[in-house]
């Protein structure tokens, strides 16, 4: 990986970039508290920072190396909500700054950790081969910086952000940082995408405008990746939360299929990718650190920005309010050339009012009748069991979806023509329909300004190049109609806006087509892709509308269409397009977890009640297991689990709060587990206190990760905890969870809780007061593997991912 950074910055040898590529990735998963993690990649990194330390030391700068291991804990309202406890985890905290020292700091961020089971090449370990890079190149520069910069190498990223919390609250060199860059990955190469700036201070957008030498940024991805829909966050939420400063997250996100799999490998990451995101870096932190408005961010902090690149050439950016200004002028002028041609003398009375009216009426009507439509087809094929046949030929759901979704627009508007439109002009009704449309994208333009959405933009250009272009052809129009001349200068003039459309279209498909294998067994597939492939079609007709009315007859287009759909519904039907791929080359592999656990319940009088072991397997797409069962026969319906609602988290080990997207999991018995370092769990006191609420203390020994599940039952609330602030946030459908993480050589855990008891209102039941569970996760080492777990992963087919782990659950009532 970092052997192919060597032609970034001429300066810095090869040996750098070859050992980092050889002995980071070599070392394969690093997850929280393994050796790999805190030990050899700690010991890799700071061997390079030290040569970098050395190779400068008669330069303008100074380089102190810190390496701290914070314990903290705190909540947040990610995948419903959960709190955080971390104990010794790690960071190496690099500060650069002109010799004398400095008073601003940038933070530059990566993260080295990695899930279980995935090397973590693209996510993060190419992002930390940069930060080295762009360290070196930095402290080579021949003339002092202005301001310092932190690289902040965090250890605990996947683990929920633990590590940088650690930083920025913890660190005594975070009161000094003004703003940050976070480099991530929610895909393997491409280009890095500037997916959120903020919040506010529009001055970093205007900087990574100014110094980036190869733009890529989207104000629409931003609004939409936090709006929460999708299933994924970064520090970027912790700096700007809990440190209160402003920064921009950048992320690769092409070819998500293979994020946090065995396929995240070094030799995936495209060279172009990492000369890419190595230049813009280095100008980006060169700009701001020699940038006086970094000294005194609180003067340019107001405001947000509008931001959007042209085809990666050219980023164009405003000022909101400048584009609520302009947005507002565009919608006044589309709606002043409608009340123009409603004044007109052959469309007084309301003539005209009444005909846009009805035309609006249909345009509206094509639009439910075919996502309707669509939605069948969609549900049809969900029935028959060909869920996500798309995920490895995406163009069959363009095919299948796309053609469907435009032969009934189309015909709706066939219909409305030769029905409704019976002795009506074509080119009056042609005229027609492109003011139907222009009014749409003016009607959301002005809803999404007033809401105070930057991604107005997008209608804004929608409104203001079709409007300039049909009065640019307005004399062509009314003479000849749809002539070609008049088609061509028509589709001239929409070429920026559309270009720039399907350029977002392709980014949102490229983001949430590989999502769809890793949302669980609840959200439908096909109703999601459906509906994107629909609305992109809604979208991208709009202002071709008015040729269905201009042209004399789309029989040969319905023709055309009808047959993709029906032979491309007849293939899906019969299976020959399967969803996964096992190839080397381009894998779209199933995500499986399997964890062979034991379970251990107790009772109030804490003897056991029962005990059980398993292959616990949670399929994270929406086929199940339908695909393993002809490989694996005893894994079927058959061993399908039911939540117990009277158990933490339905009695299972979950290791994220995320039962509600994984409904369906199996259990297939097995031998009890026995890990070298068990759990121990204790009670260590319990009193009645003087506010009438009852307090216990409960000690914990166990592995790097475990998961403690708190449900109060009928008659009893929690009241306050050792966690987060103090006051039990996040209720999850009455049960708490609580994320626990160390590193190496962490103390015992020790926490309590207080419960306030109504024995007045709800006499307790049977349960108790309180059910209290604990999950322990053994993700590396002798501990994560079995007898059991080897033998059935030889089973699963060359197109899956079946990620595994040891783990055991023990609940307790009081």
């Amino acid at each position: 990986m970092c052997c192919l950074l060597g032609r970034l910055f001429p300066s810095l040898t090869q040996n750098l970039s070859i050992f980092f590529a050889s002995q980071i990735t070599s070392v394969g998963p690093r997850p929280v508290g393994s050796q790999e993690n805190e030990v050899l990649t700690v010991g890799y990194l700071l061997e390079q920072i030290n040569n970098i330390k050395a190779e400068t030391a008669e330069g303008p700068h100074q380089l102190t190396v810190d390496v701290q291991r914070p314990s903290g804990t705190f909540s947040i309202d990610f995948l419903g909500g959960f709190t955080s406890f971390y104990d010794r985890v790690t960071n190496i905290a690099v500060k650069l700054e002109p010799k004398g020292g400095t008073q601003h700091l940038m933070l530059a961020n990566c993260h080295f950790d990695t899930v279980a089971n995935s090397p973590g090449a693209s996510d993060d370990a190419v992002s930390c081969a940069v930060m080295l890079e762009v360290l070196h190149s930095l402290a080579n520069h021949s003339s002092p910086l202005t301001h310092g910069v932190i690289f902040l190498f965090n250890g605990a990223e996947e683990n929920i952000l633990q590590a940088s919390h650690g930083f920025i609250t913890q660190h005594p060199w975070a009161k000094q940082v003004r703003a940050f860059i976070n480099l991530e990955a929610a895909g393997v190469g491409g280009k890095e995408v500037v997916f959120q700036t903020g919040p506010e201070n529009p001055w970093l957008v205007q900087a990574y405008v100014h110094a980036a030498k190869h733009p890529f940024a989207s104000v629409v991805g931003q609004e939409v990746f936090q709006s929460g829909i999708i299933p994924s966050d970064t520090d970027f939420r912790i700096y700007r939360d809990f440190g209160n400063i402003p920064g921009i997250d950048l992320a690769f996100i092409e070819n998500g299929f293979i994020y946090h799999t065995k396929y995240d490998t070094a030799n995936r990451i495209l060279t172009d990718s990492i000369q890419r995101a190595g230049d813009n870096i280095l100008a980006v932190l060169k700009h701001l650190v020699t940038s006086e408005k970094l000294a005194n961010t609180s003067e340019y902090r107001h405001g947000n920005m509008v931001f959007f690149d042209l085809l990666g050439v050219v980023v164009v950016a405003y000022p909101a309010r400048v584009g609520s200004i302009l947005n507002y002028m565009v919608a006044t002028a589309a709606f002043l050339y409608l009340a123009k041609k409603a004044s007109l003398p052959g469309n007084r009375g309301g003539r005209y009012v009444r005909q846009l009216a009805y035309a609006t009426g249909v345009a509206v009507l094509s639009w439910f009748v075919t996502l309707l439509s669509v939605l069948i087809v969609a549900l049809v094929i969900t029935l028959l069991g060909r869920s996500m046949f798309w995920y490895t030929h995406f163009y069959t759901s363009i095919c299948l979806y796309g053609a469907a979704a435009t032969g009934k627009m189309v015909l709706v508007h066939t219909l409305a023509k030769n029905l409704y439109y019976g002795g009506v002009r074509l080119v009056e009704l042609g005229d027609l329909y492109f003011d139907v449309s222009l009014l749409l994208w003016c009607c959301s333009l002005v809803w999404l300004t007033h809401h105070g959405l930057c991604s107005a933009y997008v209608p804004m250009l929608m409104v203001a190049f079709p409007l300039t272009t049909k009065l640019l052809l307005a004399k062509e129009f009314k003479h000849k109609g749809a002539s070609v001349k008049y088609s061509v200068l028509y589709l001239l003039g929409l070429a920026l806006p559309y270009i720039h459309f399907m350029f977002l279209i392709w980014v949102v498909f490229e983001i949430f087509t590989p999502i769809m294998g890793r949302s669980g067994t609840e959200i439908p597939p096909e109703v999601v892709l459906a509906t994107l492939v629909t609305l992109a079609t809604i979208f991208l007709s709009s202002f071709f509308l008015h040729f269905i009315y201009l042209v004399r007859s789309t029989k040969w287009i319905l023709a055309g269409l009808g047959s993709v759909f029906l032979v491309m519904l007849l293939l899906v039907s019969c299976g020959v397009f399967f969803p996964y791929s096992g190839s080397m080359d381009s894998p779209r592999p199933k995500r499986v977890f399997i964890q062979h656990t034991t379970r251990t319940f107790h009772n109030l009088k804490g003897q056991v009640e029962s005990q059980d072991s398993g292959l616990w397997i949670n399929s994270f797409d929406f086929t199940g297991i339908q695909h393993i069962t002809p490989h694996i026969p005893e894994v079927n319906d058959s061993v399908r689990t039911r939540c117990r609602e009277d158990r933490p988290f339905c009695g299972y080990p979950w290791f994220l709060p995320v039962k509600f997207l994984s409904k369906k999991n199996w259990y297939l018995p097995a031998p009890e587990v026995s890990p070298s370092s068990p759990v121990e769990f204790r009670l260590v006191s319990r009193e009645e206190t003087s506010w009438g609420t009852v307090k216990m203390v409960f000690n914990v020994k166990g592995p790097s990760h475990m998961s403690l599940y708190l449900m109060p039952h009928r008659g009893s609330s929690l009241s306050t905890w050792s966690f987060g602030d103090g006051t039990p946030q996040f209720d999850l459908s009455g049960e708490y969870f609580i994320f626990y993480s160390h590193g190496l050589n962490a103390p015992t855990w020790t926490f309590w809780f207080e419960i306030q008891v109504l024995f007045h209102q709800h006499p307790l039941g049977p349960e108790g007061m309180i059910s209290v569970a604990i999950s322990s996760h053994y993700f590396f080492g002798e501990d994560q593997r079995t007898a059991q777990l080897e033998e059935i992963l030889h089973r699963f087919p060359p197109w899956s991912f079946p990620s595994s782990w040891v783990s055991t659950y023990h609940m307790y009532r009081y």
